[in-house]
């Protein structure tokens, strides 16, 4: 199963893939911001799971979110959102964009681990 984890900071990101990895993921990609995740998307056309964050320069979450499901061939791919954006309008904002399950900053590994139970 491979991984695209979106977040413009590198320690969250190193954060996600350390917990991805304790839980047998080994096949993981990364990029600082929506804009580098769509390029890495279509050099990658086998991507799973997308974990991205909200928050970013070039192109933020919620954007890359919107791309990715107006291509017909992303509309079953799981999508997670990581963020700090906690808020219940932020949440069904996400949601309606197509992201399939929502993490809210900071968060524990398990929570990781639920959520992606959920999606897969």
């Amino acid at each position: 199963m491979k991984f695209l984890v979106v977040d413009d900071s590198s320690t969250m990101r190193r954060i996600i893939k350390n917990t991805l990895g304790r839980l047998g993921h080994k096949d993981i990609l990364e990029a600082e911001d929506g804009a580098v995740a769509w390029k890495v998307m279509g050099e990658n056309s086998d991507i799973d799971i997308l974990v991205t964050d909200w928050n970013m320069p070039e192109m933020n979450g919620l954007e890359l979110v919107q791309k990715v499901r107006a291509e017909d061939k992303y509309e079953d791919l799981p999508i997670i959102m990581v963020t700090t954006e906690g808020g219940k309008t932020e949440v069904i904002t996400a949601l309606k964009a197509g992201v399939n399950n929502y993490i809210v900053k900071p968060f524990t590994p398990q929570v990781l681990k639920e959520k992606l139970e959920a999606v897969l």
